[in-house]
């Protein structure tokens, strides 16, 4: 097929790319973050990264727009300008980074930390002393970082919400709202850094539609979800997108 050799894809794996956007869409319209650590995770066994992150980022933009109705009353715009004022200066770093560095390296340290933070959550460790503005700015540095490496902001973001206990639907829309800025910058960032090609915005374009249909379902199951249940799928979600990780990393 023309298409497929458009976007350099056999069939089966332009099936497996669409089912895990598909699966990402759902999860980021359901805990509001995880679309980038789902879609990242996975496809790289079939991609390398610095072919999936520009890609990845338009999406995450898109998911955020189809969110903007639900979320809007929830959104905490005081934790939402902290953490971007962080994300803005880490974010160069981790594009930079996505360009020299070998991405198992970083994978592997990320895997390691969020699965920590994540198990000792489990447990019930919360600290709402670090409700503060300087912790909120050292997170959206290291989460800027983590976005323009990987595209995984989502993941210490939403780590320290639950630190600090902060009720999950603000978490959701928080989180959502700070993506459809940090991923939009990191995006200008990846075409100054000439990573962005066109090749990847012809791979995106008949993915968009499957975000909308995934955010609609995950948006869905949250309505109907508990305070309680709302973590503990979001921790297990946690610890098994480090598994993958952790396996990408050693292979």
């Amino acid at each position: 097929m023309e298409f497929l050799q458009t976007i350099n894809l056999t069939l089966g794996n332009f099936i497996f790319f669409c089912a895990i956007i598909l699966l990402a869409s759902f999860v980021r319209g359901f805990s509001g973050f995880g679309f980038s650590a789902s879609s990242v995770s996975l496809l790289s066994f079939m991609l390398p990264p610095v072919e999936i992150v520009p890609i990845i980022l338009l999406l995450e933009v898109i998911a955020s727009f189809f969110m903007i109705p639900s979320i809007w009353n929830k959104i905490n715009w005081k934790f939402v300008l902290f953490l971007m004022f962080g994300v803005i200066i880490g974010t160069p770093a981790g594009v930079k980074l996505l360009t020299i560095l070998e991405p198992k390296i970083m994978h592997l340290v990320i895997s390691i930390t969020v699965m920590t933070f994540a198990i000792l959550l489990l447990k019930g460790y919360k600290n709402k002393s670090l409700n503060h503005n300087l912790s909120k700015f050292f997170v959206g540095t290291i989460a800027g970082a983590a976005n323009g490496f990987g595209t995984l902001a989502g993941l210490p973001i939403a780590l320290y919400f639950l630190i600090i206990a902060v009720e999950p639907a603000v978490i959701r829309a928080s989180i959502a709202a700070l993506f459809f800025f940090t991923d939009s910058y990191a995006l200008v960032l990846t075409y100054l850094n000439g990573v962005l090609e066109i090749s990847f915005l012809f791979r995106t374009l008949p993915l968009i539609f499957l975000v909308p249909i995934g955010v609609f379902l995950g948006t869905k199951l949250f309505k109907g979800s508990s305070k309680e249940n709302y973590k503990k799928y979001v921790l297990y979600f946690l610890i098994v997108i480090s598994i993958f990780g952790l396996l990408k990393s050693l292979i």
